[in-house]
């Protein structure tokens, strides 16, 4: 998680990442759109073609303009840009909704967010999850999270909360 915020995790970010999905691929207009200085914007876009995220291609009209493409690594971001503007759109949306709505391009209807579910079928929630090592855990994690679930939890209560007083 920390990787991947450190390449999208902030605001100026984001918001090119959304211009980009709606089409945007020239800095002028990304420049226009976000409401960006040409400086964060020129840095940000040169962390998205050094992420592998986009690619600068030269635009054949403008010799020395380019413009900027989301490659498949930046398209493979779109679920997860979907999923941070639903919980926008539910949380923090103005009473009459939100500003701009996906549709399916043949059905013409707004698009489904898929609930995440549980093996058994159940909508899932954050008690369902246990967290586990992966396979290219650091030791400190494989040592943080390879005990068993009901270790941790009896760890965790009996760990003292920092600015509470126990009772």
């Amino acid at each position: 998680m920390a990787r991947a915020m450190e390449v999208v995790g902030d605001r100026w970010s984001m918001l090119i990442l959304r211009e980009a999905y709606y089409g945007v691929k020239r800095f002028d207009e990304f420049e226009y759109y976000v409401g960006v200085a040409p400086n964060i914007l020129s840095t940000r876009l040169k962390k998205f073609v050094d992420a592998g995220m986009m690619t600068r291609m030269p635009l054949p009209e403008h010799a020395g303009r380019y413009e900027y493409v989301l490659t498949e690594k930046g398209r493979d971001f779109f679920p997860a840009y979907l999923a941070l503007k639903k919980w926008g759109d539910d949380w923090l949306a103005e009473p009459a909704g939100p500003q701009v709505v996906f549709r399916d391009r043949i059905a013409g209807r707004p698009i489904e967010y898929p609930e995440l579910r549980t093996t058994g079928g159940k909508p899932l929630r954050l008690e369902d999850v246990e967290v586990v090592p992966g396979a290219g855990a650091v030791p400190f994690n494989r040592k943080r999270f390879g005990g068993h679930a009901t270790d941790r939890v009896a760890a965790v209560r009996k760990a003292p909360v920092s600015g509470r007083k126990r009772k």
